[in-house]
């Protein structure tokens, strides 16, 4: 079953996002911490392998606090080499679950979250590419350079294509980036559909519990292709396949995929 939010705010998912927020803010301060000391010692996939500590953590608090579970389709679909995710992003819960579904990765993300105690701390002592989206022809220069780097030492870059999280059944224009580094690396790109907004709402406080489902395409590969093929071809998947998961937020719509604002 789909993650479709059919939940009404009640007490109980009152309490539970609560402890929920609560528990997880004191389980992630120590690991900040921890990852801070152990910035200067040790390599970045063994601070990675903290920070799965973390994420395995907040997953099982997930499941049990929230009664948030999930499932994957189309694992047979992730390449045995590093490659490039480009994944659908309606809420928060994305950025902890694709570190429990795939290879050591890390993420093309804005550079303000490095400022947040603790959990920007603990961003901090991964190789991210933090990238100041004001600057958007010196960004794109970043994440090719950097996001190169990344590939061939091993880790995966994670790119949300619409650049914030869009509320279910709505579609932002998909940048450039993913496909960017993807052209001139020459990459494979995952393209990934998932509807974890329906139960974990953008910028909401209240979490309802269900079951998310996560899709992964076949991987496409960039070579010889320009970023606007790669893009094109990772939005006609993800589109055409969110209206697969979740067909009741387009009923309106007689699309099979785009890329409207």
């Amino acid at each position: 079953m789909s993650g479709r939010n059919n939940h009404r705010p009640g007490v109980a998912v009152f309490m539970r996002s609560v402890l929920f927020l609560a528990v997880l803010a004191a389980v992630t301060v120590p690991y900040g911490i921890v990852l801070t000391l152990l910035r200067p010692l040790v390599g970045p996939f063994t601070r990675y392998k903290v920070v799965q500590g973390w994420s395995r953590t907040a997953m099982w608090l997930i499941r049990h606090m929230l009664g948030i579970d999930y499932r994957v389709l189309g694992r047979e679909n992730i390449p045995s080499q590093p490659s490039v995710i480009l994944c659908k992003h309606q809420s928060a819960w994305e950025t902890i679950a694709l570190q429990r579904i795939f290879p050591p990765q890390i993420y093309v993300m804005k550079r303000e979250l490095l400022r947040i105690p603790f959990f920007g701390w603990g961003l901090g002592s991964l190789p991210m590419i933090s990238i100041d989206r004001s600057a958007r022809k010196g960004a794109l220069q970043q994440i090719g350079e950097q996001g190169r780097e990344r590939l061939k030492s091993g880790f995966w870059v994670v790119v949300f294509p619409e650049g914030t999280r869009v509320a279910p059944g709505l579609t932002r224009r998909y940048k450039s980036g993913g496909a960017y580094l993807a052209a001139v690396a020459g990459a494979l790109v995952v393209p990934v559909a998932q509807d974890a907004g329906e139960l974990w709402p953008r910028n909401a406080f209240l979490k309802y519990p269900g079951t998310i489902t996560v899709s992964i395409g076949p991987a496409i590969d960039a070579r010889g292709l320009t970023p606007d093929q790669v893009n094109a071809r990772a939005a006609a998947w993800i589109e055409a396949e969110m209206r697969r998961i979740s067909p009741h937020r387009y009923k309106d719509d007689g699309t099979a995929a785009g890329t409207s604002a």
